[in-house]
């Protein structure tokens, strides 16, 4: 019975990132426990974050964009193409759209999620960004 429950429990991903852009809302759930209901900023008007689940492909500890005048983006989270989950000094922003189309967190908060990542791995965190 053990083996059971622990390969059912295996089957899900240790690391889940919930983005609910109607709300600009982040909700990380690490090993079943909410760690982090947190504030972002999605694509403003005239642009578009992807919807749907993904996984992580890359991750870069200071990244810098070369769409968009080299503007810094601390603790990348690549999830689709360019689009990827990271830091922001337009703290201001969070909770508004304000964004190219990547996921803008806290500096403090991309941290720790960057960190999650590579102690569970990118197979296994999920990312899931909603309407």
């Amino acid at each position: 019975m053990l083996a059971w429950l622990w390969a059912a429990g295996a089957a899900a991903e240790a690391l889940e990132v919930r983005i609910d852009i109607s709300d600009q809302e982040m909700t990380v759930t690490r090993l079943g426990v909410v760690e982090g209901v947190w504030d972002v900023s999605t694509a403003r008007a005239g642009k578009c974050t992807p919807l749907g689940e993904f996984h992580p492909y890359r991750l870069v500890r200071m990244h810098y964009s070369s769409l968009y005048d080299n503007a810094p983006m601390p603790w990348s989270i690549f999830f689709y193409g360019n689009y990827a989950i990271h830091g922001t000094t337009a703290v201001d922003r969070l909770g508004t759209p304000a964004s190219a189309g990547c996921v803008r967190l806290a500096p403090e908060h991309a941290e720790a999620l960057y960190g999650w990542v590579r102690e569970v791995g990118m197979r296994e965190t999920l990312i899931v960004i909603e309407q």
